[in-house]
């Protein structure tokens, strides 16, 4: 049975996410179980890897580092095994170098970059971005791609991921002007948005999560 992980190290929306991977496991038939877990010998075991994260950066960053070896077993299936991982809104922004939001955090490094405020370039637009917003341009397996009328994503956020290299930027939202919607390379894959809230969107990209095989 394929076993999926969804990080807990005090922040993210771990109820909702566990029951939006629940309901497409039993959905689709999947030979499949997903945990929530804090216990780093559970995060090299497992098949997939989840981290959540909700609020500001450097509480998560701090957050994860406190939990004992989960950092080394993060790098151990993720950048070692190569295990399909998805980071979710602040889980995401780890990935980064590091962020600007109330001074300077390190982030975990693994996709070069900085996490920066949103700018929008018409004021009439507000920070934080919150609400429904279309993901466009899609460049990856595991987001669904079924045209603007059904990419609809739940987004809340005041500061967004920049990757150094534009490759790394799989997808975009319009927030008054271009807001970087998910990143990745290899078998990591980081969103801004939520995909346990995104509905019929979000429901499509968990599955295809869940039988993701990344190609190198």
């Amino acid at each position: 049975m394929q076993k999926t992980v969804i990080i807990d190290y005090g922040s993210g929306n771990l109820h909702s996410a566990l029951k939006a991977f629940e309901r497409l496991i039993v959905e689709h038939g999947l030979d499949a179980c997903v945990t929530v877990t804090s216990d780093a010998g559970a995060v090299t075991s497992a098949d997939r890897i989840v981290l959540p994260g909700v609020g500001a950066f450097a509480s998560c960053y701090n957050g994860l580092m406190a939990v004992d070896g989960m950092v080394p077993a993060l790098e151990k299936s993720v950048l070692e095994a190569k295990r399909p991982f998805l980071g979710i809104c602040v889980g995401m922004q780890l990935l980064a170098s590091g962020s600007e939001e109330f001074g300077s955090t390190p982030g975990l490094g693994w996709l070069p970059g900085m996490v920066r405020k949103i700018t929008p370039r018409d004021q009439s637009f507000k920070v934080p971005h919150m609400g429904w917003n279309v993901v466009s341009g899609e460049r990856h397996d595991v987001l669904p791609n079924d045209g603007p009328a059904h990419n609809h994503a739940y987004f809340v956020h005041s500061y967004h991921m920049v990757p150094d290299d534009p490759a790394q930027i799989l997808a975009t939202t319009d927030h008054g002007g271009g807001i970087v919607a998910a990143v990745g390379r290899d078998n990591i894959l980081g969103v801004q948005f939520h995909p346990e809230k995104s509905q019929a969107y979000g429901m499509a990209l968990i599955r295809n999560f869940l039988t993701w095989e990344p190609a190198f």
